[in-house]
């Protein structure tokens, strides 16, 4: 009785995880190459549905917009409505309201761009730059377009939380404390995936120790 309980439990615990994901996560696969090394081409990453009113600066999110193209597109999100966007200082930084920000997370830990730009965002709206900034097709290319870069939030359908695969990539994305000084502050906090992980792995084992109970309690009565 007592293994048939736990094994009850652990399916629900197990199947209610999978349920908890599929209401709050989408998975997606990062087409290019402009977001080396945080996520690489071909990556299966797992976004947790958001309103783009909750992204911030930081954020690595999934959006689709009209004057981008057809396919959803995962980049970063440096500046929101209000800010002004530049680069670079003698120091080669990204500026946000002339607040040098120093951004761990570029490929090769360069310059923060190979051309000198400046942008205000529109309220509403997101800048998004990619973090191999050398081959990334983003904000800076768009500088000329109606949206004067920048992306509407609404756009936005998802923030990146986690790389699914391959096996070798597995795990959350790293967070960044490089927007923190700014007003407002930095990076969202992560969803609640590493606990819907837990509440699977913890299932699943609930459903093999109940299952092995019996026989091990069954040979241990025969040994006695």
């Amino acid at each position: 009785m007592v293994s048939g309980l736990v094994i009850a439990l652990g399916c629900v615990m197990f199947l209610g995880g999978f349920a908890w994901a599929a209401v709050l996560y989408r998975p997606y696969t990062v087409p290019t190459e402009s977001m080396r090394p945080t996520v690489a081409p071909g990556d299966k990453v797992l976004a947790q549905k958001i309103s783009g009113s909750d992204v911030h600066r930081g954020d690595v999110v999934v959006f689709k917009d009209k004057l981008w193209g057809n396919e959803p597109l995962v980049k970063r999100v440096v500046g929101v409505g209000g800010d002004t966007v530049a680069c670079c200082d003698k120091q080669g930084r990204l500026t946000v309201d002339g607040v040098p920000v120093d951004e761990p997370y570029l490929d090769g830990g360069g310059t923060a761009a190979q051309e000198a730009f400046k942008a205000t965002v529109g309220k509403g709206e997101l800048f998004m730059l990619g973090d191999n900034r050398s081959v990334s097709q983003d904000s800076r290319v768009h500088l000329e377009d109606a949206e004067g870069g920048a992306v509407p939030a609404s756009d936005v359908k998802a923030r990146v939380d986690a790389t699914a695969w391959p096996f070798g990539r597995m795990g959350m994305l790293p967070t960044t404390s490089a927007f923190d000084k700014l007003p407002g502050g930095g990076q969202s906090p992560q969803g609640p995936l590493r606990w819907i992980t837990f509440v699977v792995i913890a299932g699943a084992a609930l459903i093999f120790g109940g299952a092995a109970y019996e026989p091990l309690a069954n040979a241990l009565r025969r040994r006695r």
